[in-house]
């Protein structure tokens, strides 16, 4: 449930991409300085020109709707600017737990979030990464500063977080800056900790969960399938995971670290609370550091019967989660990793829980988003919380050996970007080779019925079919040509650029332009459905 944790914009007031790009990366476990937030607290105003200014004539001026602003609009409004892939999100360098909680979307909910996100008027496609370290959302936008502010929106009617406030923390990431952070998360490159592994599974999910779903279509499935390319092939060619630790296992280092013996043989009772992903992995960890006797409060047993087949030397003792309060009881230490979104530890009921041996403060590990431990908790002179936003203490050390090894994983990035840039680009014949071949198809059945006409009734099924063959088959050879010199793999030597120069001659030869762009279109569409 946790990751470790291009085009520059048009407007003047919002900085540009490749400034925002590289105040942005890379992550503070690479750099030997502190990140520093980056606000955007400009706002885009849009406005639709029109050179009537005139009243009417009882001098009350009516607002008209989006639908007819876009129909008195320049014809040329939209031809201006392609779809954009964007990036716009909170994650752990940029926003601080208590916002990226509230914006929190459960695995379970994110295929309708897709579908809320493609039913804004300038929204095609969309993905929803969500995890205890960041919530980004990529979507393919047909305007891309109308994109922006119909997502800022949405987010901040989700989640009640102000769009000044958003503006402060969120990233925003245009083109081919949004495709290599994704794939820079998807490597561990912008984890908290340097390569770890479950962030490479969460991006697998989102494939997983798009699938079906409308609205995850083909731009944003490529770039998540490619990203996970990116992040497979950046493990295996580099030693970039190598000694490299997750959230849980960074959870229990920092529980040693708080421990005034940095062994949890003395430690007393220790509690987990939750067996999924998180939990099984904590779990793990616990054991391999001598933790020999556990207590792992769930809701099924099932769960950890494998992990205790796993780890036959260490006692594990499962309980019901309406025993947790009592199991809390006996335990100095206490991680929790659920998928709730309340609280499972509230002030109120940690106050009642008896004080730890030796007069120390019970320790809460809490790597749950949202939280599964009130911050108030806290302020209780018997217990102190840890969460997620407390493990960049674990990951301090060891910087030059992780900026050696990002070195590395970031020339295997540039050329994954490389390729995945001029795959987006090459669909841009796609429109132009469907409508020429339907050009195509309409002299050809033309021709054909003219000369089944001239031939009289008594053509039989035989030469009818022999006739459409040989028709189709001229067409087939014609278009063999022109089809090979409209596809664009990177491997062949015909380069993206005289790719498009095809295009762009056969759309002049043969007239297949509209007078109403694809984009256009696709925008009327979406405001009609929206009157209805």
């Amino acid at each position: 449930m946790a990751d470790v944790g291009g085009s520059a914009a048009a407007a003047t007031t919002v900085p540009s991409s490749a400034r925002f790009r590289r105040s942005l990366r890379p992550p503070p476990s690479q750099l030997s300085f502190s990140r520093t937030r980056f606000p955007l607290n400009a706002t885009c105003q849009f406005s639709d020109n029109n050179n009537n200014n005139s009243l009417p004539r009882n001098g009350v001026a009516s607002k008209p709707s989006p639908l007819e602003l876009l129909k008195t609009s320049a014809a040329d409004r939209y031809t201006k600017e392609k779809s954009s892939i964007i990036c716009i999100g909170l994650n752990i360098h940029t926003a601080p737990v208590e916002m990226r909680e509230k914006l929190a979307i459960p695995e379970a909910q994110w295929a309708q979030a897709i579908e809320d996100l493609c039913a804004l008027n300038h929204i095609e496609e969309a993905a929803v990464l969500s995890t205890c370290n960041r919530m980004e959302i990529y979507v393919v936008a047909l305007s891309q500063h109308r994109g922006v502010k119909e997502v800022t929106e949405w987010m901040s009617k989700v989640s009640g977080i102000s769009i000044p406030e958003l503006h402060e923390h969120q990233i925003l990431l245009y083109n081919a800056d949004a495709t290599q952070h994704l794939f820079e998360v998807a490597a561990g490159l912008d984890s908290l900790v340097l390569g770890e592994g479950q962030i490479l599974a969460q991006v697998k999910q989102v494939v997983k969960s798009g699938q079906g779903v409308p609205g995850f279509d083909r731009k944003i499935s490529g770039l998540f399938k490619q990203a996970i390319s990116v992040g497979k092939r950046v493990r295996t060619e580099t030693n970039i995971s190598s000694g490299s630790v997750s959230v849980s296992s960074a959870a229990v280092e920092l529980a040693l670290m708080k421990l005034p013996d940095p062994s949890f043989a003395d430690a007393g009772g220790v509690l987990v609370v939750g067996a999924g992903k998180m939990g099984k992995l904590v779990i793990k960890h616990l054991a391999a550091k001598g933790c020999r006797r556990m207590v792992v409060v769930n809701r099924t047993e099932e769960k950890v019967d494998a992990i205790r087949r796993e780890l036959k030397d260490v006692e594990i003792v499962v309980r019901p989660l309406s025993e947790m309060l009592a199991c809390a009881a006996e335990a100095d230490v206490i991680f929790t990793c659920t998928a709730s979104e309340l609280p499972m530890f509230s002030k109120e009921n940690v106050r009642m829980l008896p004080v730890v041996s030796h007069g120390r403060r019970r320790i809460f590990v809490d790597i749950s988003i949202p939280r599964n431990v009130e911050p108030g908790v806290s302020d209780l002179e018997t217990a102190v919380v840890y969460n997620v936003d407390d493990l960049k203490e674990v990951v301090a050390a060891n910087k030059e050996d992780r900026l050696q090894k990002a070195a590395e994983a970031r020339g295997i990035i540039q050329e994954e970007l490389n390729k995945f840039e001029a795959w987006k680009d090459s669909l841009e014949t796609v429109p132009t080779i469907k409508k020429f071949r339907a050009y195509v198809e309409r002299i050809r059945a033309s021709e054909m019925e003219k000369c089944l006409s001239k031939m009289g009734r008594d053509v039989s099924k035989e030469h009818k079919e022999a006739i459409y063959a040989l028709s189709m088959g001229i067409v087939n050879k014609l278009l063999h040509g022109p089809m090979q010199h409209l596809r664009f793999d990177g491997n062949k030597d015909n380069s993206l650029s005289e790719v498009l120069e095809n295009m762009r001659a056969l759309n002049r030869m043969y007239d297949l332009e509209t007078e109403i762009s694809l984009m256009e279109e696709k925008i009327r569409v979406k405001m009609e459905r929206a009157q209805k």
